[in-house]
């Protein structure tokens, strides 16, 4: 069931609809708001658009690198039961 959460991002405080736990959405905020501030860091000047487009394009890549992990590791799994399989009925 869907319940609402509030959580603050660059101290803006928002109100979220989550099926989460509200330690999930805790979580999530937390990490959101550790990779903003760790971006934010390291601009040289206070950017808020520049830092939520990097952060974005930061957790977009580490998901699609997760996401073709994830691909190779199912392959390698179809080609070891194909080979278990041939030796089976060899």
């Amino acid at each position: 069931m869907k319940s609402s959460h509030t959580v603050t991002i660059l101290g803006r405080e928002l109100s979220v609809i989550s099926s989460a736990s509200p330690e999930k959405v805790r979580g999530v905020e937390l990490f959101v708001n550790e990779r903003l501030e760790d971006i934010a860091g390291k601009l040289k000047k206070t950017d808020i658009q520049l830092t939520l487009i990097l952060a974005l394009l930061n957790v977009a890549e580490e998901l699609l690198e997760l996401k073709n992990s994830e691909k190779k590791e199912q392959d390698i799994e179809k080609r070891v039961a194909v080979l278990i399989d041939r030796i089976g009925s060899a």
